[in-house]
């Protein structure tokens, strides 16, 4: 019972920063809750175009891919190398540091000067 109380806890917790790194990014965050779509609009927010997710379908490329979506989604709000190797490995600790941290959106891959 602790388990599955523990495990609810940690998915509300999860589902409530990408719900705000989703509205960092500029997107509404009732995006973040729609299965799937929430994907698209994760790595809309990392490369800028969300289409790139259809590569997580092709075994081992999605485990690169997905390493490189972590890397350019720290480097979209301003952080370093680490913290998106921290997000590959330990995602639902580091989504919630990125949402509760002081660090802006600044575009896909750190871009500035993206226009959506």
């Amino acid at each position: 019972m602790i388990s599955i109380s523990l495990g609810l806890l940690v998915t509300i917790l999860v589902l409530v920063a990408q719900w705000i790194i989703f509205q960092k990014a500029g997107l509404d965050g009732w995006k973040s809750i729609i299965p799937i779509y929430n994907i698209y609009c994760l790595y809309k927010i990392s490369w800028g175009n969300g289409w790139i997710f259809l590569a997580t379908l092709i075994p081992i490329v999605n485990v690169v891919v997905e390493f490189i979506t972590m890397n350019k989604l720290d480097k979209s709000f301003n952080k370093g190398f680490w913290f998106g190797v921290g997000l590959f490995f330990l995602r639902p600790i580091f989504y919630v540091i990125l949402a509760f941290s002081d660090e802006n959106y600044i575009g896909p891959n750190g871009n500035r000067f993206y226009a959506a």
